[in-house]
């Protein structure tokens, strides 16, 4: 059986959608913190179980039968929270009830030095399961594309983008990084420890956001710089959360030092097709918006 967690999720409901069409029901479960959410994977024949991050007991049932695990990495951090002692919770069940493999949403940037937090935590997080024991994969995944716009600034839709130096970033959908999970999921591919970049066939920075934005809405988007700090005072008075305000500028600061910047072919060949493109993306988003 393949556990997925977080399978309410952007991405883990992509996943357990395409584990779905390739799975017996039975094969597949999910643990998610309230069931009441995953209803409609449950009457497809889905198992269901409660299981939080939090509350490490939980993770035992969740997980309990499963050969392979999904453990989508948390954003704790963001709201003062500990992502990497809720990793380590679901990595200790996982072992506790004989999992044979986990597979872990890394991240591109994944250093211990690198400039966004969140990174910081994935290495971490990479270490424990390398000191684990057990088969372990970590999806290097490209900077997910439709978080674009949150960083972007406010003033995007008036034809702003107001918001820090930045550097190039391979911006990468949610669908392909769905899929490529999903071919290591099933051992369609198989790989130990880290995969190469996960990530979209090109790298593009807030100017060139700035000009896409422009063609797509049929109006000006100029970019303007505001320094670190004036950001930073910005998104307090705005009632931002400390932990959010940092992951935010970590984010410009980690681009100006090219950690997202890698282009790599190996997500193209896990998924039989090339990866849509950022304009495919930012399309969707700015005329949803």
């Amino acid at each position: 059986m393949i556990v997925v967690t977080g399978a309410t999720g952007k991405l883990g409901k992509l996943i357990v959608e395409e584990l779905a069409l390739r799975m017996a029901p039975g094969e597949l479960g999910v643990s998610v913190r309230d069931p009441e959410k995953a209803t409609a994977l449950q009457q497809k024949g889905i198992r269901v179980r409660r299981g939080d991050f939090a509350e490490p007991e939980s993770l035992l049932h969740a997980f309990e039968g499963a050969s392979k695990v999904l453990v989508v990495s948390s954003n704790a951090r963001a709201f003062g929270g500990d992502p990497v002692a809720q990793h380590q919770a679901a990595i200790q069940a996982a072992k506790t009830v004989g999992v044979e493999r986990i597979v872990y949403t890394s991240q591109i940037a994944c250093s211990s030095t690198s400039a966004f937090p969140p990174a910081l935590d994935h290495a971490r997080t990479e270490a424990l399961l390398a000191e684990s024991g057990l088969a372990w994969t970590a999806l290097r995944n490209g900077f997910y594309a439709d978080s674009a716009p949150l960083f972007m600034g406010r003033e995007w839709q008036q034809g702003t983008i107001a918001i820090p130096a930045d550097g190039k970033v391979s911006w990468t959908a949610h669908a392909d990084l769905a899929s490529a999970a999903v071919a290591i999921l099933t051992g369609e591919r198989s790989f130990d420890g880290p995969t190469p970049p996960l990530t979209g066939s090109e790298a593009l920075n807030f100017t060139d956001l700035a000009a896409m934005a422009s063609s797509i809405l049929g109006l000006p988007v100029t970019r303007e710089v505001l320094s670190d700090e004036a950001f930073a005072e910005q998104a307090k008075q705005r009632g931002l959360p400390e932990g959010y305000v940092s992951i935010m500028l970590g984010f410009y600061k980690a681009s100006r030092r090219a950690e997202f910047s890698k282009v790599d072919p190996t997500l193209e060949q896990l998924i039989g097709r090339p990866p849509k493109s950022m304009r495919h993306v930012l399309e969707a988003l700015l005329v949803a918006s």
